[in-house]
């Protein structure tokens, strides 16, 4: 059985208007859930003073972009430079975004 144009026409129609109908519930709930999500963030306000402010941590400070303190091991800091760049690279990511606890050489 061979489909005309006009049946292939409207089974397309038919489709589109379903993703279409089912874009449109998706938007409505999720209006629904901001409409609620609202009146609860009114309401917490209320209850948010009474509770006590965390404590802060001081942390070291250490220059901007820098990740720490790194320990070196049996090896000097042009070597641990060069490692620390090859690792960068490897993974694609910038040096200030990488973490170096320390570095040892193995023998």
């Amino acid at each position: 059985m061979t489909m005309t144009f006009a049946d292939a026409l409207l089974y397309s129609l038919l489709g589109i208007a379903v993703v279409f109908f089912a874009l449109i519930l998706l938007i409505l709930i999720i209006c629904i859930m901001n409409l609620f999500r609202k009146k609860e963030e009114k309401a917490a306000p209320a209850a948010a003073p009474a509770a006590a402010a965390p404590a802060v941590v001081a942390e070291p400070e250490y220059a901007p972009g820098t990740a720490g303190e790194l320990k070196l091991y049996d090896t000097d800091e042009r070597v641990a430079a060069m490692l620390m760049a090859i690792v960068a690279d490897e993974l694609g990511a910038p040096l200030n975004e990488l973490r170096f606890k320390s570095i040892r050489e193995l023998k």
